[in-house]
């Protein structure tokens, strides 16, 4: 677990550059990008909005300039000085070319010259020709034509065409004003959101950091460091929550672990101990009596099969904890087997007179490890026996729904204390330490036990009252789920 938190604290060491360097990129996209957006749209509106303006005043001008065209006969008399200075004033003021066309289709004014005289056939003049006015506005140029009819003084007759062609300079002056200032509108947004943004990224990466620090100065050995989980964004408390819970279970995995070892240790070495102090008496005393040196042949036999129960009970743990996966599943028949485990511990029972009765509901099919299964039922009927009062009982009882099957042990024996009912399946853990040296237990034979149990996917639950007795409840699935 160690490991994983250092590789946690590795992990967010490595990304804080990269977590900034997103926090900047999505603050600056999520306020630059549509301001952007907004930009180009709001230019686009109003180009066209001037555009049509342009339009619009043009053909009002042309509406004048024509009504004045038809009123005073200038087709008849061409050189009408006063309509003539009125061409010329629209052309300046719109820095653009005014073009009279006859009903003959030859150009009788031009303000650039070019088309005076000449004839002049277009879709425009004869669309105008049929009364009809037609704007144009060439983008890639940048110019607005206008074509609109010139109507006789009685206002039937078409006499004439009359031609704008007007550049969009003032329009194109306009957009790019408005242009230069939302560019400086966007430039200065962009420095106060790349300001937000770098303060933002701080502000998430600096509880991550902190985060790193202290998770590294906990890996570092400092195991009672504790993260703040006050501090920091909603989801930077909750990591902080998490790894708080995983630094108390792995105190508690570090406590056990000493515990375990220290138990080890001390367990090995009691029976060493004897052997050796009662070979010490041995050696110490001349011409012992066969009697005495049977009697102290036998303790070391006694100490010798202790050693040999404990170091057994130990290895099963090891070839559990590193086999978890490893399961000889196979169809037993669940009612066969606890029968058989109670005929073979029948006869501890009878020496203490215990009574062992098997209450099977109905006839129970399960996937399991025949071995496994056996440890576990034997371990819990022979501490059922062991721990039990003389004349008491052992009932055990096998039932079955349709997805688990139920073993559950009960007994009339000294119960176990509120206090240490929790901690039962801890290996070496002994509720009277006396009372189990003489028995024979070792402490593991209920973390045996738990072990085979989770190894199979199923759960144990004890409900024990001091000195009324203890009941063990087994529940395991009928089927093993496979591996994929």
């Amino acid at each position: 677990m160690k490991n994983k938190l250092l590789s946690f604290c590795r992990t967010i060491r490595k990304h804080l550059f990269s977590i900034r360097f997103t926090a900047v990129i999505v603050v600056l996209a999520a306020s630059v990008v549509p301001l952007l957006s907004v930009k180009s749209i709001a230019v686009k509106f109003f180009r066209n909005r001037e555009i049509k303006q342009l339009e619009s005043q043009l053909l009002n001008t042309g509406n004048l300039l024509a009504a004045d065209i038809g009123k005073n006969g200038y087709f008849n008399k061409q050189y009408d000085e006063k309509i003539n200075a009125q061409i010329e004033q629209i052309s300046y003021m719109y820095s653009g070319r005014v073009v009279i066309v006859a009903a003959n289709y030859i150009v009788v004014k031009d303000t650039y010259v070019d088309q005076e005289n000449k004839t002049l056939v277009s879709y425009e003049v004869n669309q105008a020709f049929h009364g009809i006015s037609t704007t144009n506005y060439d983008e890639s140029y940048g110019i607005i034509e206008l074509a609109q009819p010139v109507y006789a003084a009685d206002s039937s007759t078409i006499i004439g065409v009359l031609m704008f062609a007007v550049p969009d300079t003032s329009v194109r002056e306009d957009v790019q004003y408005l242009e230069r200032f939302m560019t400086y509108a966007v430039d200065i947004v962009f420095t106060v959101m790349l300001l937000v943004a770098l303060g933002y990224a701080l502000a998430i990466s600096r509880p991550l950091r902190r985060l790193a620090e202290s998770i590294h100065g906990i890996t570092s050995g400092y195991m009672d460091k504790r993260l703040d989980e006050t501090k920091g964004l909603g989801e930077i408390c909750l990591i902080s929550t998490e790894v708080n819970k995983m630094l108390e279970r792995l105190k508690t995995l570090d406590d056990s672990r000493q515990e375990f070892v220290s138990n080890v240790s001390h367990e090995l070495k009691t029976p060493i101990t004897s052997i050796k102090v009662l070979a010490d008496s041995l050696n110490g005393q001349e011409n012992v009596p066969i009697e005495l040196y049977q009697e102290f042949m036998h303790d070391i036999v006694e100490e010798i099969d202790r050693e040999s129960q404990i170091i057994n009970d130990l290895l099963s743990l090891v070839r559990m904890d590193k086999t978890a996966a490893e399961l000889n599943l196979a169809p037993q028949n669940m009612n066969e087997l606890v029968e058989r485990v109670l005929k073979r511990l029948k006869p501890i029972a009878e020496e203490k007179n215990i009574e062992l009765v098997l209450e099977s509901f109905r006839p129970v099919v399960a996937e399991i490890d025949e071995v496994k299964m056996t440890q576990v039922v034997t371990n819990l009927v022979e501490n059922g026996i062991k721990y039990n009062v003389a004349n008491g009982w052992v009932r055990v009882s096998v039932n079955a729904d349709h997805k688990f099957f139920y073993l559950t042990v009960a007994d009339s024996g000294i119960g176990i204390p509120d206090d240490s009912r929790d901690k039962i399946f801890e290996r070496f853990y002994r509720v009277d330490k006396a009372r189990s040296r003489q028995t024979g237990g070792t402490g593991l034979g209920l973390a045996i036990t738990k072990t085979a149990i989770l190894m199979h996917k199923g759960a144990i639950r004890v409900y024990s009252k001091e000195g009324e007795g203890s009941t063990f409840t087994v529940r395991i699935p009928l089927t093993q789920p496979k591996k994929s």
